[in-house]
């Protein structure tokens, strides 16, 4: 059964900005440096390149037969989403092509138009991912892959990137080609940071014989919950208790210096929580979201 989720004020306004940041790298960074895009984005780009053509109008041809496919695939508040983002996409690009008089050039530094060029086209389709959008394009195509195939949103746009940018050849020389590949990359890192979460943190778990204390310690100091996990030695044979725990990312030393003061030879990992939900993170104690 497939689970509707209403369309939200919020989400929209977030796609709208989104859109519009996106927009603004393309025209600002991309463009006005000569640097090419990878996915629909780059597809347009190329049509711009060799027969003058404006995205805003190449986007919304190239798209309409995604759009089916979202709607059949994604259902109907993904596709509601998608439409909004691909079409305020066209719509802020073709007002900034006509309207903007900003001109940053960045030719005699294409590495800092490169970064800058995936700094805004990351963060832009981030804000739209995580708001439930896309723009089409590719963008469709990731948020499929990675719901069936579970690859993440900026793999599969690095792949494709790849492809489109050899394309692009037909327009740019290697130079402005390989810079272009250091934009992509670099918004694809962008985006997945942004897709991992922003409430990531860090997992700890904790072997010590003074575990009813270190809890307690937790508990009392950092009023974060803890997790007995029975487990047992692979030397000793013998049974044992982990404390298992799940932190911000700004409170490790805290538990670090917890656990030291009380057992200064507790066996601790940690590793990278990409992503946290519930009580303490999300929720409050009441199960109120926290702002």
């Amino acid at each position: 059964m497939t689970v509707q989720l209403p369309i939200r004020v919020r989400n929209i306004i977030f796609i709208l900005i989104g859109s519009f940041i996106f927009a603004f790298g393309v025209y600002h960074f991309n463009v006005q440096n000569n640097l090419a895009e990878g996915g629909f984005t780059g597809i347009t780009l190329i049509l711009r390149g060799l027969f003058d053509i404006s995205p805003s109008i190449t986007n919304l041809a190239l798209n309409i037969p995604l759009f089916f496919m979202s709607y059949k695939l994604l259902g109907r508040t993904t596709f509601i989403y998608t439409l909004i983002g691909t079409f305020s996409f066209s719509l802020w690009y073709a007002l900034i092509a006509k309207y903007s008089t900003l001109v940053i050039d960045l030719t005699d530094d294409m590495v800092l138009a490169s970064l800058f060029a995936g700094l805004f086209i990351g963060v832009g389709l981030g804000i739209i991912f995580n708001n439930g959008g896309t723009t089409g394009g590719v963008d469709i195509i990731a948020r499929l892959v990675q719901r069936y195939i579970g690859w993440s949103i900026g793999k599969t746009f690095l792949i494709f990137d790849f492809f489109v940018i050899v394309l692009s050849l037909t327009y740019l020389d290697y130079r402005e080609a390989m810079y272009t590949l250091l934009a992509v990359y670099i918004g694809a890192r962008v985006i997945d940071s942004m897709q991992e979460g922003t409430y990531a943190g860090k997992a700890a778990m904790i072997i010590s014989d003074h575990r009813t204390a270190i809890a307690d310690g937790i508990h009392a100091t950092m009023n974060r919950g803890t997790t007995r996990l029975l487990a047992k030695g692979g030397y000793s044979n013998r049974d044992l208790e982990v404390l298992y725990v799940v932190v911000g990312r700004n409170e490790v030393n805290r538990l670090k210096t917890i656990v030291k003061q009380i057992d200064p030879h507790a066996f601790v990992t940690f590793h990278h929580v990409y992503e946290v939900g519930g009580e303490g993170f999300t929720f409050d104690e009441n199960r109120i979201p926290l702002k």
